[in-house]
């Protein structure tokens, strides 16, 4: 990736975060975050990764939401952003913190269970 795409991609998240913020609301959307922006070489592409607070269902919900309002978004975005071309949005829900979280549930779960053995070697020792 080169660096003018990458500055383009960090511009468009700090703009799209803000966008989410003062025109969409947590009640309709839930908690939404921008997590990443990947443009294409070009610029005019920008896949657009989100995280969204919430049960499978909500999340679907805000998605298909977002994929539905995708024109007015970009059209916000193109006047917030002085680019030649606004490019076409794309937008995928980023799983990323619901897979650390249930990582973090499994190994508190071997923890756990390796503390039960410890205890039980112990008691029997004694």
């Amino acid at each position: 990736m080169s660096v003018r795409s990458e500055k383009v991609g960090s511009l468009i998240k700090e703009e799209l975060g803000v966008l989410f913020q003062r025109n969409f609301s947590m009640a309709e959307f839930g908690f939404l975050t921008v997590t990443e922006v990947l443009m294409s070489p070009d610029l005019k592409i920008a896949k657009v990764y989100v995280s969204i607070f919430g049960d499978t269902e909500r999340k679907n919900k805000s998605i298909a939401k977002l994929q539905a309002q995708k024109s007015s978004i970009r059209s916000m975005l193109g006047h917030a952003v002085r680019l030649r071309y606004t490019p076409e949005i794309i937008f995928y829900l980023d799983e990323t913190l619901d897979r650390a979280m249930k990582l973090e549930n499994i190994f508190q779960k071997i923890h756990e269970k390796e503390e039960i053995k410890e205890t039980k070697n112990n008691s029997a020792d004694a």
